[in-house]
């Protein structure tokens, strides 16, 4: 019968913790559903700010209510391709914000650069009022976001992309200009907060 010596207990023990502490750790998930939060009523998140609007967390929320030199916007540090994009924000009637995303340049955010859901209910020409995707679809009858806390569910996958508004379907579009690239909220007139931003990669 073989004998297990002292010293070969302590050397097989040794091994084995080596070979645990080698073993990778589980990967971290912000969510176990795989949703990452960008900002919610307890953080602002981190954000690249590009222009001079005033933003600030403030009462559980992202604010800003200056009126900018030219549009203002909070830039995600992240690129992100496909996506179910889940906001919550709070506009003036006077406000004149957006979601934009698949941005080419996080430098040079626009609605020439990125695709933009548009929050704007006192455009000019409300067809590409709030509801709409600026310069690609258009909304008719044009809903109101002012005055209210609102949701946004944005899902861009390949060429398609489409925006639902508390509940309804307002744009989808097939296009395939901007694959990917960081999300940015804007900031132009009146008020907007923001109290929730959330992304769930596809």
């Amino acid at each position: 019968m073989q004998t297990v010596t002292k010293s070969g207990l302590c050397l097989a023990f040794g091994v084995a913790a080596i070979a645990f502490a080698a073993a990778p750790a589980p990967r971290a998930q912000s969510q176990p559903s795989g949703e990452i939060t960008l900002l919610d009523d307890k953080m602002m998140g981190d954000w690249d700010k590009l222009g001079d609007s005033n933003w600030r967390f403030e009462g559980g929320a992202v604010i800003a209510d200056d009126k900018p030199s030219k549009p203002s916007y909070l830039v995600s540090r992240k690129s992100f391709k496909d996506f179910v994009l889940h906001v919550e924000f709070w506009s003036s009637d006077d406000a004149n914000s957006g979601i934009f995303i698949r941005c080419s340049d996080p430098k040079k955010v626009g609605d020439h650069t990125c695709y933009e859901i548009n929050i704007f209910d006192q455009r000019k020409d409300p067809t590409y009022g709030t509801g709409a995707i600026t310069h690609f679809v258009e909304v008719n009858p044009m809903p109101k976001a002012g005055g209210k806390w609102n949701t946004y569910e944005i899902t861009a996958k390949g060429r398609q992309i489409t925006a639902v508004l508390n509940g309804q379907k307002t744009a989808e579009l097939h296009n395939n200009l901007w694959a990917e690239g960081p999300i940015a909220l804007q900031h132009g007139a009146g008020v907007i907060k923001f109290r929730k931003v959330a992304i769930k990669p596809l």
